[in-house]
């Protein structure tokens, strides 16, 4: 099946992407990020080095040592890419995004469904190249308000790309309220996001397990609400509980152990 949604989604973020470039001087392109060691023009850079990749189109040569913040090969594969671009001006580096997303657009447009069921593996495990696209639009959405704060230039905060990367983090909740925060057997956490995207959620514990339900069987042991930006920093990794600032009512051990726990990404 062609994921028509999906590419729809992916085209938004990229051209809102765009957008955002087309306004930043080159000192803002310059400007460190919350990632260790990447500018903003350096999170550009690591999104034209993967969607190259998926065009089939070839990395580049050069190499560099890999810095203590690099953990695996995967993200030692990345720097080569950002690296590659640092002698760019932030300018160059948008030419050549906004010249790859036209022909990544055509070539997802273009795609039938055979082209779409390639086996492929993603950050999950095995999937397919529909499957890895749709992991695709979170990462391009993290990268570009990656890019919006360390710039302080908030923006695209709703919107599919925005709901569609905030719903993929929320099915990580059971298990921060459940098993690395320790709430308590038949226990209820409520987490209200807001300010763009806006969620109700509702985690509750049974037989030693957290799941998300519709309503609390009892009085929610706390509540936590947290706006979209500051959701995406905790939930990301971008930032830790003292860098955003919640509304917690009820039991505030637990919500600490929350926020401390929050970050889902892989």
């Amino acid at each position: 099946m062609i994921p028509t949604q999906t590419i729809d989604t992916l085209e938004g973020c990229w051209h809102s992407i765009s957008a955002l470039g087309a306004t930043l001087t080159e000192a803002e392109w310059k400007t460190a990020s919350d990632l260790p060691g990447w500018t903003v023009q350096d999170n550009l850079s690591h999104l034209i080095g993967i969607e190259r990749m998926l065009e089939g189109l070839p990395g580049t040569e050069h190499r560099v040592e890999k810095p203590d913040y690099v953990r695996n090969p995967i993200g030692e594969n990345n720097e080569h890419e950002v690296d590659s671009r640092r002698g760019m001006t932030g300018a160059e580096v948008l030419a050549e995004w906004n010249a790859l997303v036209a022909v990544r657009v055509a070539a997802l447009r273009g795609g039938d469904d055979a082209y779409f069921s390639v086996e492929w593996f993603t950050p999950t495990g095995p999937g397919t190249l529909a499957d890895f696209l749709h992991i695709r639009v979170l990462d391009c959405w993290l990268h570009e308000q990656d890019m919006r704060r360390a710039v302080g230039k908030p923006g695209n905060l709703s919107g599919s790309a925005a709901e569609h990367t905030v719903d993929r983090l929320i099915r990580t909740i059971p298990i921060v309220v459940g098993k690395r925060a320790g709430t308590p057997e038949g226990g209820a956490v409520v987490l209200d996001i807001t300010g763009g995207v806006v969620r109700h959620l509702v985690c509750e514990v049974h037989e030693g397990r957290a799941g998300l339900v519709p309503v609390p069987t009892a009085k929610p042991l706390c509540t936590i609400s947290l706006d979209t930006a500051d959701f995406v920093v905790l939930a990301a990794g971008r930032g830790g509980p003292d860098a955003v600032t919640p509304e917690v009512h009820g039991d505030t051990d637990l919500a600490g152990r929350v926020l401390s726990s929050f970050n889902m990404m892989i």
